[in-house]
Protein backbone atom coordinates (compact mmCIF):
# COMPACT_ATOMS: atom_id res chain seq x y z
CA UNK A 1 0.00 0.00 0.00
CA UNK A 2 1.34 3.55 -1.03
CA UNK A 3 0.83 6.48 1.59
CA UNK A 4 0.92 10.07 0.53
CA UNK A 5 1.76 12.15 3.64
CA UNK A 6 1.69 15.50 2.91
CA UNK A 7 3.94 17.81 5.80
CA UNK A 8 6.10 14.89 6.56
CA UNK A 9 8.81 16.93 8.74
CA UNK A 10 6.54 18.80 10.60
CA UNK A 11 5.47 18.26 14.01
CA UNK A 12 2.52 15.86 13.15
CA UNK A 13 3.53 14.42 9.79
CA UNK A 14 7.25 13.42 10.79
CA UNK A 15 6.11 10.96 13.78
CA UNK A 16 3.87 9.82 11.41
CA UNK A 17 6.09 8.77 9.09
CA UNK A 18 8.21 7.54 11.84
CA UNK A 19 5.03 4.96 12.70
CA UNK A 20 4.32 3.77 8.99
CA UNK A 21 7.85 2.98 8.18
CA UNK A 22 7.93 0.60 10.96
CA UNK A 23 4.66 -1.23 9.17
CA UNK A 24 5.31 -3.91 7.00
CA UNK A 25 3.78 -3.81 3.85
CA UNK A 26 3.69 0.28 3.87
CA UNK A 27 5.37 2.37 1.28
CA UNK A 28 5.65 5.88 2.81
CA UNK A 29 5.96 8.73 0.06
CA UNK A 30 6.23 12.21 1.51
CA UNK A 31 4.96 15.12 -0.41
CA UNK A 32 7.60 18.21 -0.12
CA UNK A 33 7.20 21.80 -1.05
CA UNK A 34 11.01 22.19 -0.76
CA UNK A 35 12.40 18.88 -2.20
CA UNK A 36 16.05 19.20 -0.84
CA UNK A 37 15.33 20.44 2.53
CA UNK A 38 12.80 17.80 2.79
CA UNK A 39 15.53 15.19 1.88
CA UNK A 40 17.99 16.25 4.15
CA UNK A 41 14.97 16.09 7.18
CA UNK A 42 14.18 12.92 5.74
CA UNK A 43 17.21 11.26 5.56
CA UNK A 44 17.08 8.75 8.05
CA UNK A 45 14.13 7.02 6.39
CA UNK A 46 15.77 5.79 3.14
CA UNK A 47 12.59 3.84 2.48
CA UNK A 48 10.51 6.99 1.98
CA UNK A 49 10.20 8.07 -1.52
CA UNK A 50 9.92 12.35 -2.02
CA UNK A 51 7.86 13.82 -4.38
CA UNK A 52 7.68 17.74 -5.13
CA UNK A 53 3.70 18.75 -3.91
CA UNK A 54 2.44 21.97 -3.92
CA UNK A 55 -1.09 22.79 -2.52
CA UNK A 56 -0.96 25.96 -4.89
CA UNK A 57 0.57 24.06 -8.08
CA UNK A 58 -2.07 22.18 -9.63
CA UNK A 59 1.11 20.51 -11.71
CA UNK A 60 2.22 19.18 -8.88
CA UNK A 61 -0.90 16.87 -8.23
CA UNK A 62 -1.13 13.85 -10.38
CA UNK A 63 2.54 12.89 -10.13
CA UNK A 64 2.52 13.00 -6.45
CA UNK A 65 -0.25 10.93 -6.82
CA UNK A 66 0.70 8.44 -9.23
CA UNK A 67 -0.27 4.64 -7.35
CA UNK A 68 -1.09 6.16 -4.28
CA UNK A 69 -3.94 4.46 -1.99
CA UNK A 70 -4.23 6.63 0.82
CA UNK A 71 -3.66 10.32 1.48
CA UNK A 72 -2.36 11.95 4.89
CA UNK A 73 -2.61 16.12 5.13
CA UNK A 74 -2.56 19.37 7.53
CA UNK A 75 -4.17 22.47 6.31
CA UNK A 76 -0.92 24.39 6.45
CA UNK A 77 -1.63 27.50 8.74
CA UNK A 78 -0.72 30.25 5.61
CA UNK A 79 -3.38 28.73 3.69
CA UNK A 80 -6.98 30.13 4.96
CA UNK A 81 -8.92 29.77 1.93
CA UNK A 82 -10.14 26.14 0.84
CA UNK A 83 -12.57 26.82 -1.64
CA UNK A 84 -9.20 28.51 -3.72
CA UNK A 85 -6.60 26.68 -1.65
CA UNK A 86 -7.53 23.10 -1.33
CA UNK A 87 -10.85 22.37 -3.58
CA UNK A 88 -8.34 21.69 -6.70
CA UNK A 89 -6.16 19.24 -4.79
CA UNK A 90 -9.35 17.07 -3.35
CA UNK A 91 -11.19 17.27 -6.49
CA UNK A 92 -7.93 15.82 -7.91
CA UNK A 93 -8.08 13.16 -5.18
CA UNK A 94 -11.64 12.22 -6.14
CA UNK A 95 -10.04 11.76 -9.89
CA UNK A 96 -7.63 9.51 -8.64
CA UNK A 97 -10.06 7.33 -6.86
CA UNK A 98 -8.02 7.62 -3.34
CA UNK A 99 -9.65 5.01 -1.18
CA UNK A 100 -9.31 7.50 1.97
CA UNK A 101 -8.15 10.66 3.13
CA UNK A 102 -7.03 11.42 6.52
CA UNK A 103 -7.63 15.17 7.31
CA UNK A 104 -6.36 16.85 10.47
CA UNK A 105 -9.01 19.04 11.51
CA UNK A 106 -10.06 20.83 14.75
CA UNK A 107 -11.67 20.02 18.12
CA UNK A 108 -15.28 21.42 18.15
CA UNK A 109 -14.79 22.05 14.23
CA UNK A 110 -18.87 21.07 13.44
CA UNK A 111 -19.75 24.41 16.33
CA UNK A 112 -17.41 26.53 13.92
CA UNK A 113 -18.51 26.97 10.86
CA UNK A 114 -16.18 30.32 10.46
CA UNK A 115 -12.96 28.04 10.66
CA UNK A 116 -11.20 26.97 7.16
CA UNK A 117 -10.90 22.94 8.95
CA UNK A 118 -15.17 23.60 9.01
CA UNK A 119 -15.10 24.35 4.81
CA UNK A 120 -12.41 21.60 4.09
CA UNK A 121 -14.54 19.00 6.18
CA UNK A 122 -17.12 19.96 4.33
CA UNK A 123 -15.84 20.10 0.72
CA UNK A 124 -14.37 16.33 1.67
CA UNK A 125 -17.96 15.07 2.17
CA UNK A 126 -18.73 17.10 -0.60
CA UNK A 127 -16.85 15.13 -3.17
CA UNK A 128 -17.58 11.66 -1.41
CA UNK A 129 -14.26 11.18 -0.38
CA UNK A 130 -13.40 8.61 1.84
CA UNK A 131 -12.47 10.03 4.89
CA UNK A 132 -10.89 10.13 8.74
CA UNK A 133 -11.24 13.26 9.95
CA UNK A 134 -8.96 13.79 13.13
CA UNK A 135 -10.34 16.64 15.21
CA UNK A 136 -7.37 16.80 18.08
CA UNK A 137 -7.73 20.20 20.82
CA UNK A 138 -4.63 22.72 20.74
CA UNK A 139 -1.13 21.04 20.23
CA UNK A 140 1.54 20.50 22.82
CA UNK A 141 4.03 21.64 20.31
CA UNK A 142 2.27 25.05 19.58
CA UNK A 143 4.42 26.35 22.83
CA UNK A 144 7.55 25.57 21.25
CA UNK A 145 6.83 27.01 17.66
CA UNK A 146 4.34 29.89 17.59
CA UNK A 147 5.13 30.51 21.28
CA UNK A 148 8.56 30.10 21.68
CA UNK A 149 9.99 33.49 21.20
CA UNK A 150 8.07 34.74 24.31
CA UNK A 151 8.97 31.70 26.27
CA UNK A 152 13.13 31.67 25.95
CA UNK A 153 13.33 35.28 26.02
CA UNK A 154 10.76 36.78 28.16
CA UNK A 155 9.95 33.39 30.40
CA UNK A 156 6.05 34.20 29.47
CA UNK A 157 3.41 32.67 27.95
CA UNK A 158 2.03 35.88 25.53
CA UNK A 159 -1.21 33.95 25.11
CA UNK A 160 -5.12 35.51 24.95
CA UNK A 161 -7.20 33.32 26.70
CA UNK A 162 -7.84 34.67 29.95
CA UNK A 163 -8.15 31.36 32.65
CA UNK A 164 -9.77 29.33 30.24
CA UNK A 165 -8.53 25.49 30.42
CA UNK A 166 -7.33 23.47 27.04
CA UNK A 167 -7.26 19.89 26.91
CA UNK A 168 -3.74 20.25 24.98
CA UNK A 169 -2.47 16.95 22.88
CA UNK A 170 1.16 15.83 21.93
CA UNK A 171 1.29 15.87 17.87
CA UNK A 172 3.48 13.00 18.76
CA UNK A 173 0.73 10.91 19.56
CA UNK A 174 -1.87 12.62 16.92
CA UNK A 175 0.67 11.04 14.30
CA UNK A 176 0.48 7.98 15.73
CA UNK A 177 -3.32 7.86 15.60
CA UNK A 178 -3.14 9.07 12.02
CA UNK A 179 -0.68 5.71 11.52
CA UNK A 180 -3.64 3.75 13.35
CA UNK A 181 -6.48 5.33 10.89
CA UNK A 182 -4.37 4.92 7.11
CA UNK A 183 -4.14 1.23 7.96
CA UNK A 184 -7.53 0.56 10.29
CA UNK A 185 -10.48 0.03 8.03
CA UNK A 186 -13.25 0.62 11.22
CA UNK A 187 -11.88 4.27 11.09
CA UNK A 188 -13.36 4.72 8.13
CA UNK A 189 -16.25 7.57 8.33
CA UNK A 190 -15.40 8.75 11.66
CA UNK A 191 -14.68 11.19 13.06
CA UNK A 192 -12.17 11.35 16.18
CA UNK A 193 -11.50 14.48 18.84
CA UNK A 194 -8.99 13.63 20.56
CA UNK A 195 -7.56 15.24 23.33
CA UNK A 196 -4.35 14.90 25.99
CA UNK A 197 -5.37 13.42 29.14
CA UNK A 198 -6.40 16.95 31.06
CA UNK A 199 -7.07 20.80 30.62
CA UNK A 200 -5.06 23.07 32.00
CA UNK A 201 -5.06 26.44 32.31
CA UNK A 202 -2.16 28.98 31.23
CA UNK A 203 -1.20 29.58 34.39
CA UNK A 204 -1.35 26.00 35.36
CA UNK A 205 1.29 25.46 32.21
CA UNK A 206 3.25 28.26 33.37
CA UNK A 207 3.57 26.77 37.05
CA UNK A 208 4.82 23.45 35.45
CA UNK A 209 7.40 25.09 32.93
CA UNK A 210 8.55 26.66 36.34
CA UNK A 211 8.80 23.38 38.29
CA UNK A 212 10.66 21.91 34.95
CA UNK A 213 12.96 24.70 34.13
CA UNK A 214 14.34 25.84 37.45
CA UNK A 215 13.15 29.73 36.87
CA UNK A 216 10.50 31.58 36.81
CA UNK A 217 8.02 31.48 33.99
CA UNK A 218 4.82 33.54 34.01
CA UNK A 219 1.99 33.89 32.09
CA UNK A 220 0.47 37.20 30.41
CA UNK A 221 -3.10 37.49 29.45
CA UNK A 222 -2.79 40.13 26.37
CA UNK A 223 -6.25 40.66 25.22
CA UNK A 224 -7.33 39.62 21.60
CA UNK A 225 -6.48 42.82 19.67
CA UNK A 226 -3.20 43.45 21.59
CA UNK A 227 -1.86 40.07 20.35
CA UNK A 228 -3.11 39.97 16.99
CA UNK A 229 -1.07 43.84 16.91
CA UNK A 230 2.09 42.04 18.32
CA UNK A 231 1.89 39.06 16.40
CA UNK A 232 1.18 41.11 12.62
CA UNK A 233 4.77 42.99 14.02
CA UNK A 234 6.31 40.41 14.20
CA UNK A 235 5.52 39.65 10.07
CA UNK A 236 3.34 36.75 10.61
CA UNK A 237 0.84 36.34 7.83
CA UNK A 238 -2.42 38.31 8.66
CA UNK A 239 -4.22 34.98 7.27
CA UNK A 240 -2.62 32.69 9.80
CA UNK A 241 -2.41 35.29 12.80
CA UNK A 242 -6.42 35.78 12.03
CA UNK A 243 -6.98 32.41 12.21
CA UNK A 244 -4.91 32.52 15.63
CA UNK A 245 -7.22 35.10 16.91
CA UNK A 246 -10.36 33.07 15.90
CA UNK A 247 -8.63 29.59 18.15
CA UNK A 248 -8.06 31.86 20.89
CA UNK A 249 -11.57 33.66 21.05
CA UNK A 250 -13.37 29.64 21.10
CA UNK A 251 -10.59 28.57 23.91
CA UNK A 252 -12.03 31.66 26.02
CA UNK A 253 -15.79 30.50 25.19
CA UNK A 254 -14.70 27.26 27.18
CA UNK A 255 -14.69 25.36 23.84
CA UNK A 256 -11.10 23.92 24.29
CA UNK A 257 -11.32 22.09 27.71
CA UNK A 258 -13.17 18.98 26.27
CA UNK A 259 -10.92 15.73 27.54
CA UNK A 260 -11.94 12.35 25.31
CA UNK A 261 -10.63 8.94 25.91
CA UNK A 262 -10.40 8.46 22.18
CA UNK A 263 -6.67 9.10 21.74
CA UNK A 264 -5.68 6.20 25.07
CA UNK A 265 -8.46 3.42 22.50
CA UNK A 266 -6.57 4.62 19.42
CA UNK A 267 -2.97 4.20 20.80
CA UNK A 268 -3.24 1.52 22.95
CA UNK A 269 -1.64 3.57 25.32
CA UNK A 270 -2.13 6.59 27.26
CA UNK A 271 -1.48 9.74 25.56
CA UNK A 272 1.59 12.04 26.56
CA UNK A 273 0.86 14.61 29.42
CA UNK A 274 2.37 18.07 29.80
CA UNK A 275 4.82 17.15 31.99
CA UNK A 276 6.17 14.57 29.85
CA UNK A 277 6.20 17.28 27.00
CA UNK A 278 7.81 20.05 28.82
CA UNK A 279 10.88 17.62 29.49
CA UNK A 280 11.37 16.06 25.77
CA UNK A 281 11.10 19.94 24.47
CA UNK A 282 13.22 21.46 26.99
CA UNK A 283 16.06 22.29 25.23
CA UNK A 284 13.28 24.19 22.84
CA UNK A 285 11.61 25.92 25.17
CA UNK A 286 14.87 27.50 27.62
Amino acid sequence: MKILVIGGTGNIGLPLIQYLDQQVGVQVVAGAHNLHKDEQLLAAYPNVEIRRFDFLDETTFDAALRGIQKVFFVRPPQLAKPKQDMWPFLKCLQAHHIEQVVFVSLMGVEHNPMTPHHQIEQMIEQLQLPYTFIRPSFFMQNLNTTHRVDIQQNHDLFIPVGRSKTSFIDTRDIGEIAGVALLDTQYLQQKLTVTGPEALTYQQIAALMTESFGHPVTYHRPILWRFRRVMLKRGIKKDYVNVMVMLYLITQLGNAKRVTDTAEKVLGHAPHTMTTYLRDYADQLQ
